[in-house]
Formats: structure tokens, C-alpha cells, sequence
């Protein structure tokens, strides 16, 4: 299964849900400043681990940064 993942192309051997690919992003669920969308669309943090991610799907992972 073929993914776009932060515009970079990413590879799974088999159906991921969204809250194990972004663990394997070195996301944690209780991480604060990360958003993330599937396909334009953003999901809420209480269905990352519910929401199937499927071949050819984009994700943006964005995490909230301090600075100036």
C-alpha cells in the first residue's frame, strides 16, 4: 500500500489504522500541538485510532512550533 505522508511517499505492507502509522511517525496520541489531516480533511485526535488508512491516501502531520 502506497502512501503520501508530509509529501513524501511512504510504504505499508498492509492496512494501517491512522493512529499506528502516526506511532510510527514517532507521534504519541497524548503529544499536544499535532494536527493532522487525511486526504484535506482534518481528523480529530479521539478517531486517529479508529480511522482506516487506505492506498493512495495523503497525510499531513503538523506539529505546532514556538518561535519568532
Amino acid at each position: 500500500m502506497k502512501l503520501i505522508v508530509n509529501g513524501k511517499s511512504e510504504v505499508c505492507d498492509e492496512q494501517i489504522m491512522l493512529g499506528e502509522l502516526l506511532y510510527l511517525n514517532k507521534i504519541k496520541p497524548d503529544e499536544k500541538g499535532v494536527a493532522v489531516a487525511l486526504n484535506e480533511v482534518v481528523v480529530f485526535r479521539a478517531k486517529w485510532s479508529d480511522t482506516i488508512v487506505r492506498d493512495g491516501d495523503r497525510i499531513e502531520i503538523i506539529r505546532a512550533t514556538q518561535g519568532g
